[in-house]
């Protein structure tokens, strides 16, 4: 419990000197170039009350949900595909080289250009671009493995289903989380560029119109909101997964 309560407050005091520097530097910095953390919560206050914040907000958030989804999905089948099997690791290592090195600006255009500018385009595009990367995470872990599980699973002839859920996929755990904590960080990001280059809502899109006049203010505005938004999701879905992880172990 004093462990608990102590992290609490290590927290609140590293948020609090976080905008108490916020604060100090804006006073040394042109406000348009820094606005201070009232400016920026006064944009907040404006944008949530035309109801533009909560709108565009939530159609990032859906765009991020989608493509998350398909990305774990996809690269977890093909990781632990790859890392079970040596020949489908030899023929499918060179795609997977080329997925991570391949900038995702340049896939974000081609799907642009291939699909058009429409939401199938937006949300191949952010899943193409962190497939790759959980293929890899849940590619190691598949080979990390403890074979004497399998091998006494094999011994009580488990079924393949039952092997599966309850021998490998509980080993699987900490990679899976290492690669949603990874994606989640990278795929809002994505988000953003591909709805800035294409799309006409959706936080990227409204980054870009402040962009355009300069409006700093609005800029950290719609961060902010969705960095918090981001934070909240981690703690009511990563850290209750992480601790059933921990469980397990």
């Amino acid at each position: 419990m004093n462990l608990l309560k102590t992290n609490a407050i290590l927290r609140i005091a590293s948020i609090i000197t976080f905008f108490l520097i916020w604060h100090i530097s804006s006073m040394f910095v042109d406000i348009d170039l820094l606005p201070g953390p009232s400016d920026v919560s006064k944009k907040i206050v404006e944008e949530a009350q035309s109801s533009e914040l909560f709108f565009h907000t939530l159609i990032t958030l859906k765009r991020v949900t989608i493509s998350f989804i398909i990305a774990m999905l996809v690269g977890t089948f093909f990781g632990i595909y790859m890392g079970r099997n040596e020949k489908a690791n030899v023929a499918l290592d060179d795609w997977l080289v080329l997925g991570l090195n391949v900038p995702a600006l340049v896939i974000i255009i081609l799907c642009y250009v291939w699909f058009g500018l429409n939401e199938l385009a937006a949300i191949l595009a952010v899943s193409l671009n962190k497939i790759p990367m959980v293929a890899v995470i849940m590619r190691e872990g598949s080979r990390a493995i403890e074979q004497d599980y399998l091998d006494v699973a094999r011994f009580y002839k488990i079924s393949k289903g039952k092997m599966f859920f309850k021998v490998i996929l509980p080993q699987l755990y900490p990679y899976l989380l290492s690669s949603a904590r990874s994606g989640l960080s990278l795929i809002w990001k994505i988000v953003l560029v591909v709805e800035l280059l294409g799309r006409s809502n959706g936080v990227g899109f409204k980054l870009y119109g402040f962009f355009q006049f300069f409006d700093i203010s609005g800029i950290l505005a719609y961060t902010l909101a969705f960095v918090i938004l981001i934070i909240f999701v981690e703690f009511i879905l990563i850290r209750p997964f992480e601790r059933k992880i921990s469980v397990w172990k």
